[in-house]
């Protein structure tokens, strides 16, 4: 059974107060908290194996390679990717992302399209304005309506012969809107032979992954967000496409041989991974990995959706109280404004006097703000240890902050 108290128990940072209040920690959609299992992981690490990984013949390198791999294999079956080479360790969805953009360029001539949509993060849309900068290519973009939700006739008129890549979140981070990827990916087979990649940095903390299922090219996520440490991620990518494209960066772990006249580039996963990994971060993304299936994704699935559904329907009580993609089909954010304020750090600012940490700002989706004629917003977002009870503490506390700044 699915006990709320037993799974808070876990996370020691949620007995803290802030500004003498209790924590009510209502930013997982920037970053998750750690469950204490996670960090136990990672601070064995550093006290018992700590030693390089996979150029060591001695026996902490050894230990710390066999766990650093075990974490990878966890992974492999956890977004169900066909083999464990496919999985490639990075420091997030950021550098994922522009990995992909970096190796995907000789692929790449003038004219030729890449097609993202409005709800992207900037993570996903700067590394392909980059990329069309070097090649020549132009961007695409699928618009959306007032409800944050993407028009899809739209993008049948915009895929032709010079779609090569299409590139999407699964979750928006700033509005938790839940987007098509299985429609697009097949609208995208059907039509074209483009690489097709899906960001799924909010989706990965919230519901089942099946990168086979899904036939994406391309996937990437961050373990922060998903109850990891900062600093760790994954790019999926497909055995035949990793193996053609080139490598990104330069250096050890990432060669076969190397001489002044010629270098040699190492099989998958090490490809793709040149200098010293973050071996502790990457064996807790392995404990978060264990966490979340103990877990449950129904129980996380069917806990965070009932916080949402709740804190929407208690905010829009509030007179003059507009959410964004208040309508669409969304998991994990509500994104708010109050009418007559027009700053929305302001409201931020009061919560976070009562102990409430939100986001507020752009969100790193300015074209969204663009869209909305906002300057931000205030972002609540959930995870499975949040409470209806915190969310009651949130809207009390709206309340104040429209009181106080009106």
């Amino acid at each position: 059974m699915f006990d709320i108290q037993e799974i808070r128990s876990q996370f020691s940072i949620l007995n803290r107060k802030v500004n003498g209040k209790p924590l009510v920690y209502l930013d997982n959609a920037a970053t998750s908290q750690k469950p204490d299992s996670v960090l136990k992981v990672w601070d064995a690490y550093y006290k018992e194996l700590n030693a390089n990984v996979h150029r060591g013949i001695h026996t902490l390198s050894q230990l710390a390679t066999e766990e650093m791999e075990l974490s990878r294999r966890k992974i492999q079956k956890f977004i169900n990717a066909k083999y464990d080479f496919e999985v490639i360790f990075t420091k997030g969805t950021t550098e994922g992302l522009n990995l992909i953009s970096y190796i995907l360029t000789r692929k790449l001539k003038k004219d030729d399209e890449i097609i993202i949509s409005y709800l992207e993060h900037h993570s996903n849309i700067v590394p392909w304005q980059l990329l069309c900068e070097r090649t020549g290519a132009r961007l695409k973009v699928i618009p959306m309506d007032e409800n944050g939700v993407l028009q899809m006739d739209v993008f049948d008129t915009l895929l032709n012969e010079r779609t090569k890549i299409v590139s999407m979140n699964q979750v928006s981070n700033a509005l938790g809107v839940i987007n098509p990827v299985e429609e697009i990916i097949a609208k995208t087979r059907k039509n074209t032979d483009a690489y097709i990649v899906i960001d799924g940095a909010q989706s990965v903390p919230h519901f089942t992954i099946d990168v086979q299922a899904m036939d994406c090219d391309f996937f990437v996520f961050s373990g922060h967000k998903m109850y990891a440490p900062m600093g760790t991620g994954i790019l999926y990518g497909k055995q035949e496409i990793l193996e053609e494209l080139p490598p990104f960066h330069g250096g050890g772990e990432m060669i076969a041989t190397c001489s002044f006249e010629e270098t040699t580039y190492a099989g998958l996963p090490f490809k793709y991974e040149a200098g010293t990994p973050n071996v502790g971060g990457n064996i807790a993304l392995g404990a978060a990995v264990d966490f979340i299936l103990e877990t449950g994704h129904e129980n996380i699935r069917t806990h965070e959706n009932a916080l949402l559904e709740y804190a929407q329907r208690q905010l829009l009580e509030i007179e003059g109280l507009k959410v964004y993609g208040e309508k669409a089909n969304r998991t994990g954010v509500v994104s708010f404004n109050l009418e007559g304020i027009g700053i929305a750090s302001d409201v931020g600012m009061i919560l976070d006097k009562l102990g409430i940490a939100v986001r507020t700002g752009h969100h790193c989706t300015q074209p969204i703000m663009n869209f909305f004629n906002i300057a931000g917003t205030v972002r609540a977002s959930f995870a499975v240890y949040n409470t209806f009870n915190e969310i009651d503490v949130l809207v009390e506390g709206v309340k104040k902050a429209q009181k106080m700044l009106g």
